[in-house]
């Protein structure tokens, strides 16, 4: 190093300095290094082609907690190596969250075992069985997404469950990544984890609930029933099992709820899972993809309403959710220029296959009995 522009007596600054230098210099000569707002600026020529720089540098960086850019000054290649800002956790929230959500999933169940909670509140623990599928399912999947994340050094938060009154008890969970993703190896990786572990939850799930005697309760005049339609994926397990009847237990119904979120969860449009994997698959071409999408299910809708004369709400209102994901398009990856091997195209081709072993075109209808 030629010179260090750094404020003066800095110590822990020449530290730093010092230290990255070394991971650095076998990629980058560094003839000239500089500090500025926190960041630390090496001005010198790639030894390497820059793009793979990204993918040498990201994991010894990341380690010692740092994050790093190219840039170009007058001319002259900088590499900006600056520490990540680490946002504190509040673990409370997702504490908080999940709590609540095991209440209102516990109060949806308890209503698919044909109890009245206001006339019955004591028997509201009878949800629970429901309450446990569903919250095993959802977890599954961004679970899937968290462990492969860290696996990555992606920095991303733990599930937040969403508490909401519909007939499931819930809108699923989310979890939040901050900072960049490295590169679309990463990016696919984090992406199909959820939706196939998440189905293997399902799986199981779908296995013990039709393993369970299902449940028989009183329709009165006027009530509102959901009728499901089971995908291929269900019918095979329900023909594995052996079972028979055409009503099923609520565990059940919580397998057949993770099948459908995988469906939708899938559809290659905009940050959905799907629209992550596509564009981990496709790259840049992928916004084409992801624009078509809307379209798609918005025809789909039509048929079904207007052909079939059935629910085709459903896709009415995806095409339009979708659409809003599509315009606002997909970031780059920190390392976009990397493709994927063989093995990972063949398994974003296997998950889009297991999604439509789990599709069904009319997937419930509410009927007033």
């Amino acid at each position: 190093m030629s010179s260090i522009n750094k404020a003066p007596d800095d110590a822990e600054v020449e530290s730093m300095i010092i230290d990255l230098y070394d991971d650095i210099h076998p990629f980058f000569k560094a003839y000239e290094v500089g500090y500025a707002d926190s960041a630390i600026l090496f001005y010198g020529v790639p030894q390497i082609d820059p793009k793979l720089i990204y993918q040498d540098l990201w994991p010894k960086l990341l380690a010692k907690g740092y994050k790093l850019s190219f840039s170009k000054e007058f001319g002259e290649d900088v590499l900006v190596v600056s520490p990540i800002q680490e946002v504190p956790e509040r673990i409370w929230i997702n504490v908080l969250l999940a709590v609540a959500t095991v209440f209102t999933t516990m109060f949806a169940g308890a209503t698919m075992f044909g109890v009245d909670i206001f006339s019955e509140p004591s028997q509201f623990i009878k949800g629970l069985p429901f309450t446990l599928a569903i919250m095993f399912v959802l977890g599954s999947h961004e679970m899937g997404h968290y462990i492969v994340a860290k696996m990555h050094g992606m920095r991303t938060s733990l599930p937040y469950f969403i508490p909401f009154p519909t007939i499931i008890g819930t809108m699923g969970a989310v979890i939040k990544h901050r900072g960049v993703i490295p590169d679309r190896k990463a990016l696919f990786d984090v992406a199909v984890a959820g939706p196939l572990v998440g189905l293997v939850a399902s799986v199981i799930v779908t296995f013990i609930g039709l393993s369970l005697p299902p449940v028989e309760y009183i329709v009165t005049p006027g009530n509102m029933v959901l009728d499901i339609q089971v995908p291929l994926l269900f019918q095979a397990i329900n023909t594995i099992s052996g079972n028979t009847v055409e009503t099923m237990h609520p565990v059940a119904f919580a397998g057949w709820v993770g099948m459908l979120v995988t469906v939708l969860n899938l559809l290659p449009s905009g940050q959905l899972d799907g629209g992550h994997i596509v564009r981990a698959m496709l790259g840049e071409r992928a916004k084409h993809v992801s624009m078509a999408m809307p379209f798609i299910l918005g025809c789909l809708g039509l048929y079904v309403i207007f052909v079939l004369q059935q629910n085709g709400g459903i896709w009415m209102f995806w095409s339009i959710f979708l659409l809003l994901f599509a315009l606002a398009g997909h970031p780059r990856t920190l390392n976009d220029d990397i493709k994927l091997d063989k093995r990972r195209m063949a398994l974003g081709i296997g998950t889009f296959i297991l999604g439509l072993l789990c599709f069904t075109l009319v997937p419930f209808t509410l009927v007033i009995t």
